[in-house]
């Protein structure tokens, strides 16, 4: 097997599960489906902040009623519509007059050791909670930070003078005494509630505080509403608009792909492409192309096609809770309709009307993308002849090649299509393949827990679960011989049981939840080389929308960097030592 590439990023330490707060949504899932509907609500009501805490109640309370909430988020809410309602403003605002005012008890109190001085906590960049990471980033967009907590100190901050915007992370109690702070001075805010409000190793959305802290007025996207653009592309695989991208099916081969194409699937790829093409376009309004539609549809074309060909190489019967092509129709059809696809794939992207240039640029991305699938897939091969226990960087590697060029070819069809810059493009290659492993490393683990037939422990292929596992039983002979024989495809039903246990008992899903975090963060760092704040503002947050999740069994979604020589909070503040009288 070819040596990896690949180095393996730190992991991410993981908190002890905390009691939830029964008047907070506990999944992002939940909180995202209030703040979306939130927004169609304000664009229908359209209230002029700044609103007082009876206005924000008389509309939360009219929220909740007409969408049948439980009647217990209504102080939620309130935050929340007050967030939305000030949106836009916030976005108006120089990163370098606006304060981000993070709470102390997001650290790990019994393990801190960051001093405080009057102004609040002095981080020592530890990297045991989220505080050193939210703090970085703010402060390298400009940002002044404090870690600190209480209504008189968001009023002395306003006085000064200094600052014209505030993203504040809170309990919803602190949050409710300064709202009128807030309101006299009707300086624009945005909070994020906590999700617990017991003032000790809290925890919080991260993914809404990063899509907050940089949102900006030059992002011509940052008011798209990801959610109807995603409806919109898989409408496109619905069988009546699939014959008006595609032509009508003509015969019954071409019907059987055609089905097969419009089944069930997440549609992340060409929700991909309609995304860079959004960001990089220069109108954001403009309606999408038929090119577009055509290069979106050819890359789910390509991946149904890898889905067709890698059932019957790993044998498995089912997808989509269905059976699989060549369970229903047998290995020849099945073999016959993958490669149609690929062509299909190929003829949409000669059938879109842009220049030769273009489709010379998108026909190297789809053709490069192929082959390093096809090899990764070889790679997996050749262990399958000769298998023997693999290294988690080795495993990694085989997603890198089976799984990232799938992101990286729907990403570049967007970018190529509105004839983008090389090195946009190669920024792009590498967050796909960071983003790419990610996704495997989720898959890996949903495979772990579900205990079906079609797992990758029981089909006897490369798992990332089991490598990390035959790295923690080395020393101990017994379980060692057990995660060996699995390795060499040779396990019995009492192995399969065993392991089970033993990644419990070791901990592997925490490991790899580490990774996968570890692997979003790498996937974020790239988005620091793009020059385009629209495409970079909507890549990070399609990364909230992909890997969309509970948050309550995290301290830190991100890997923490030993960053030396930052300026303390109150250096970077500057002229707030006035106020601190």
């Amino acid at each position: 097997m070819q040596l990896p590439v690949l180095s393996l990023p730190r992991a991410v330490p993981v908190q002890k599960e905390r009691q939830p707060k029964e008047n907070i949504p506990q999944t992002r899932a939940e909180r995202e489906y209030l703040r979306s509907n939130l927004r169609s609500f304000i664009a229908e009501h359209k209230p002029v902040p700044p609103l007082s805490t009876q206005e924000l109640r008389h509309l939360s309370e009219q929220f909740v009623s007409e969408h049948d909430i439980d009647p217990k988020y209504v102080d939620y809410t309130i935050v929340l519509l007050n967030g939305e309602v000030w949106r836009d403003q916030l976005a108006t605002v120089p990163f370098e007059r606006r304060l981000l005012l993070l709470p102390k008890c997001l650290r790990i109190e019994d393990k801190c050791p960051a001093p405080f001085d009057e102004f609040g906590l002095l981080c020592k960049q530890c990297g045991l909670c989220t505080i050193q990471e939210l703090q970085e980033e703010a402060e390298n967009l400009g940002y002044a930070v404090l870690v600190a907590e209480g209504s008189a100190l968001v009023m002395a901050i306003i006085e000064t003078g200094k600052i014209d915007a505030i993203v504040g992370v809170s309990c919803l109690s602190v949050l409710e005494k300064a709202h009128p702070y807030m309101e006299a001075a009707a300086i624009p805010g945005v909070a994020i509630p906590l999700l617990q409000d017991d003032c000790k190793d809290v925890t919080v959305d991260l993914e809404w505080i990063w899509e907050v802290i940089h949102l900006t007025s030059e992002d011509r996207t940052y008011r798209l509403n990801l959610d109807e653009l995603r409806k919109e592309v898989k409408a496109w695989f619905e069988p009546s608009q699939l014959d008006t991208i595609m032509g009508p099916a003509k015969n019954e081969t071409e019907r059987l792909a055609r089905s097969w194409l419009a089944k069930d699937g997440k549609r992340w790829r060409p929700f991909l492409t309609a995304c860079v093409w959004k960001a990089l376009n220069p109108d954001a309004d403009l309606a999408m192309p038929d090119s577009l539609k055509k290069l979106a549809v050819a890359a789910e074309c390509f991946h149904k096609a890898s889905l067709v060909h890698d059932d019957i190489e790993d044998g498995d019967d089912f997808r989509y809770g269905e059976p699989t092509l060549h369970a229903e129709h047998g290995v020849a059809v099945a073999l016959n309709l993958g490669d149609l696809l690929l062509g299909d794939g190929y003829a949409l992207i000669g059938d879109c009307d842009i220049p030769d240039r273009q489709r010379a640029s998108i026909l190297r991305v789809a053709t490069s993308g192929h082959r390093t699938l096809c090899l990764g897939q070889g790679a997996e091969f050749q262990w399958a002849r000769n298998p023997r226990p693999l290294a988690s960087l080795e495993v990694l590697d085989i997603f890198r090649q089976k799984t990232s060029p799938a992101f990286e070819v729907a990403l570049l069809f967007g970018a190529n299509l509105v004839q983008h810059d090389p090195d946009t493009c190669q920024t792009i290659s590498e967050f796909s393949e960071a983003l790419g492993i990610a996704y495997q490393i989720r898959d890996d683990v949903e495979d772990m827990n579900n205990g079906s037939a079609t797992n990758d422990l029981v089909a006897g292929r490369p798992s990332l679960p089991l490598a990390i596992l035959y790295e923690r039983v080395k020393a101990n002979p017994a379980e060692l011989e057990i995660v060996e024989r699995a390795w060499r495809r040779q396990s019995t039903s009492e192995d399969l049981a065993k392991i089970d246990s033993l990644f419990h008992e070791y901990g592997i899903g925490d490991r790899c939840r580490s990774l996968q975090e570890s692997y979003k963060e790498q996937a974020i760092r790239c988005l620091a080389k793009l020059d385009n704040t629209s495409l970079k503002g909507l890549l990070r947050r399609v990364i909230s929308k992909i890997f969309i999740m509970e948050v309550k069994d995290w301290c830190s979604e991100f890997e923490a960097r030993n960053a030396t020589g930052r300026p303390t909070v109150t250096g970077h503040v500057g002229g707030l030592n006035a106020v601190s009288g």
